[in-house]
């Protein structure tokens, strides 16, 4: 979807902060997101992070890394290849099922996602009059329900229409498939049956093309933290339980990129994989552990908590390794999706490197003198998705004197830019010389920012868009009294400040 503003699924964020659009088009013009490509029309599922932007993503990874690695003694960091061994995909079992069941449309040369795609019987007076078919959006069963008038409409039914119920296009037969619209066209018998796409980039390393040639991009940063298990154990001395972590690239070939950054086809990942005991007792308590830590996280760094739920997944919906999984949900203007999922993914992975590789990924406990392969749980977050929720939680439009204030209210921790320094007047040399040694001292401490043009409340209202949490105006007062004055973003009350009490005030709420 492009940045324009224009209209996406479930465009409406409800009052609280603002709509989707809006949010979108914030982003383009402070410099937060831009589509990728953009002069070439664009490339769809990509986006390039601008000035704030990449401050804003790089503060995220910044303050994971340093609460997951920096600040606890029992987990170490990794970085790995972007591009690895084809064998490490095939034992993952990435090559044979990594792949969505997809939809074609014959006519339209469409694809969609068979989980996304909904049809519904039409009925009216009980007499069925034919079907629908809708993607799925946060308004589903209401554009369900809207076709299905539609359909009422065309044929001229009068009646009363019986309730819609939409289900998805997997569980249609043959002879329903060959009776239901596309979505892209409205023409009825151009939909495939669903069939499996796998979604990895494929690749050749070498000069010479050919199956031995062949490579992926990863789809997730995890196989690399499994692979460099014994590495990690051998170099680091670490003892279970502990943790691996890494933030990095991955790739996936979605046919249905959407939602602006929600589902793209290059995003980052930040990964944990917290290596215990193979017993159900461990893995029980470090679950739970990890599901707590990680809801407070999100909170930590501005995601508002009315905003967040649980999702425990049924075992009946478990992956076929997994012991549980639990996803911490945030509620995007689209609708309720994964921002973070924390599974338990037993020993799988492990095992299947040990067996396809021939190499011993067994961890000896000499606490308890046994060797035994470790289950692990993984609490896996996309960057991107976090970005996306965390500005959802910041927008907020505001009417102050009458007029309309629109403010990203980020936590100081994350803020792209923690600080302003303004001279109230620029034609000062006094004022603009204290001014611009504040701004000196400051920036080389946090990301701070200088701006003299203009009126002070037009300047406070472009860092208000920005997100800045601070601002600093030397007044004529100072050139007497050494302090100026310190505005609050979210209050907007301005106190009378020195300097060594802003170096001071600065370093605890940026923390």
């Amino acid at each position: 979807m492009d940045m324009s503003g224009a209209k996406i699924d479930g465009a409406d964020c409800g009052e609280d902060f603002g709509a989707m659009g809006k949010i979108i088009s914030l982003a383009k013009r402070r410099g937060f997101i831009f589509k990728s490509s953009d002069i070439y029309g664009g490339l769809n599922g990509f986006f390039d992070y601008g000035p704030l932007g990449v401050e804003l993503k790089r503060n995220i990874k910044e303050a994971w890394w340093a609460d997951i690695v920096r600040r606890r003694g029992d987990v170490v960091g990794l970085d790995c290849a972007i591009i690895s061994h084809q064998k490490v995909w095939e034992a993952s079992g990435h090559v044979a099922g990594f792949s969505d069941p997809m939809v074609d449309c014959r006519e339209s040369k469409m694809r969609f996602r068979a989980d996304q795609l909904f049809f519904a019987s039409v009925v009216v007076d009980s007499k069925f009059i034919g079907y629908v078919c809708v993607q799925e959006s946060g308004n589903t069963q209401a554009e369900a329900e809207n076709a299905a008038r539609n359909l009422q409409k065309k044929f001229a039914r009068q009646g009363t229409l019986d309730p819609i119920r939409i289900r998805p296009i997997s569980e249609a037969s043959p002879q329903e498939l060959a009776s239901i619209p596309s979505p892209a066209t409205g023409t009825i018998g151009t939909l495939t049956s669903p069939r499996a796409f796998n979604l990895m980039f494929q690749t050749h390393v070498g000069a010479v093309t050919g199956d031995a040639a062949v490579a992926y991009l990863r789809p997730e940063t995890a196989q690399g933290t499994f692979t460099n298990f014994t590495n990690v154990v051998d170099s680091s001395r670490v003892k279970i339980p502990f943790g691996i972590a890494q933030i990095g690239k991955a790739f996936r070939n979605e046919i249905t990129p959407r939602n602006f950054l929600f589902r793209s086809r290059e995003f980052e990942q930040m990964e944990l994989e917290f290596f215990i005991e193979d017993s159900e007792a461990a893995w029980q308590y470090w679950h739970e552990y990890w599901v707590n830590e990680r809801l407070k996280w999100h909170q930590s760094i501005g995601v508002r908590r009315e905003l967040l739920s649980l999702d425990v997944h049924e075992k009946s919906k478990l992956a076929h390794y997994a012991k549980a999984c639990t996803d911490i949900a945030f509620r995007y203007p689209f609708g309720m999706q994964e921002l973070e999922g924390i599974a338990v993914r037993g020993c799988f992975d492990l095992s299947q490197h040990q067996a396809h590789s021939g190499r011993s990924m067994a961890y000896f406990d000499e606490a308890t003198k046994r060797k035994y392969i470790p289950y692990v749980v993984e609490p896996a977050a996309g960057v991107d998705r976090t970005l996306l929720a965390v500005l959802c939680s910041a927008y907020c439009e505001e009417e102050v004197d009458g007029e309309l204030r629109t403010v990203l209210k980020f936590s100081p921790r994350i803020a792209p830019i923690k600080a302003a320094v303004f001279p109230l007047v620029k034609n000062n040399p006094e004022i603009v010389s204290i001014a611009e040694k504040i701004y000196e001292i400051l920036r080389h401490r946090w990301d701070v920012y200088y701006d003299s043009a203009g009126a002070i409340g037009r300047r406070y209202r472009r860092m208000d868009e920005a997100g800045t949490p601070y601002c600093v105006t030397v007044d004529f007062d100072t050139i007497s009294t050494d302090t100026f004055t310190l505005r609050d973003r979210d209050s907007m009350k301005q106190t009378r400040i020195t300097l060594p009490e802003l170096l001071t005030f600065l370093d605890e709420k940026c923390f």
